[in-house]
């Protein structure tokens, strides 16, 4: 547990824009913070291994690399890969968060680093401009899916590594049945993409796929959960959904946590992962 909570740290002393300082897991009432479950649970599918140099198990960064974040939002990967040194490229549409984002940037070992408020298609970059490319759920709320895919295509260099991540389908037709109607219109999400065809559509891309995973169980149901505790509630994307949360979430943190203290519960949590995953990840490679 303990290199989980180191992991969470180096974590966090990049994400001060999103978090000012770095709270308890479990506060002094006993509750478990929602967040730093969710993030614990990211570290121990992989994600964000500074020791290993990899945001994912499969996507390793590396200083010379230069490394495209589109729709980076708050900017996880975006800071992961300043800190592994690599020159970083980060985009939005929303100009708040890019501005955020290059507050921070400055504070982090980037080798170099460019802000760009704009849409994916196009981007405003050159021909083969990126060894590492990252689009984590944003595919979903695009119009058109394949072009933005080809755009990213454009912008790689030979041998270039994808990180490419949508929501499973499995909680997304959950969702559709308990969440608002707006979750499901745009700008939010208008896509959902069954797993063979999202595989197909990065293989039509020209890309080469060369891993693909599953996280997030945790993540889907306590979406599941929100929605049954604030049904009023119009926010329909996870990083909108502000403390303090309803006290079902905070339950649902506590009972997970909980799990992963269990000799099985990794095991648990892999099954469910598979069955009900938040994200479903392809890495990918242009030849």
């Amino acid at each position: 547990m303990q290199k989980f909570f180191s992991r969470l740290s180096n974590l966090f002393k990049a994400e001060v824009v999103i978090e000012p300082k770095l709270a308890p897991l479990i506060s002094e009432q006993g509750v478990v913070d929602s967040r730093i479950c969710g993030l614990m649970d990211a570290v121990q599918s992989g994600w964000f291994n500074q020791a290993s140099g990899e945001l994912v198990a499969g996507f390793p960064i590396a200083s010379n690399d230069v490394v495209l974040d589109v729709g980076c939002g708050d900017g996880a990967a975006t800071l992961f890969a300043a800190r592994c040194g690599a020159e970083v490229i980060f985009s939005d549409s929303n100009a708040e968060k890019i501005a955020k984002l290059s507050l921070i940037v400055k504070s982090v070992p980037a080798r170099k680093w460019q802000a760009l408020v704009c849409e994916t298609d196009p981007l405003p970059l050159p021909d083969g401009r990126a060894s590492r490319i990252i689009a984590m759920e944003m595919l979903e709320h695009v119009d058109d899916p394949a072009q933005v895919l080809a755009e990213l295509v454009r912008v790689g260099q030979p041998g270039a590594l994808y990180l490419l991540t949508v929501p499973d389908p499995v909680g997304e037709h959950v969702q559709q049945q308990i969440a608002p109607a707006v979750h499901f219109q745009k700008p939010n999400h208008i896509h959902i993409f069954e797993r063979d065809h999202f595989a197909a559509m990065i293989s039509n891309a020209g890309l080469k796929i060369e891993n693909r995973q599953s996280s997030g169980f945790y993540w889907t149901m306590w979406m599941c959960l929100y929605w049954a505790s604030a049904p009023q509630q119009q926010d329909a994307t996870l990083d909108q959904i502000k403390q303090p949360y309803p006290p079902l979430l905070n339950e649902w943190a506590n009972t997970w946590h909980q799990l992963m203290l269990t000799p099985d519960g990794n095991k648990v949590k892999e099954k469910l992962d598979s069955f009900m995953p938040k994200s479903q990840i392809i890495i990918a490679r242009k030849p």
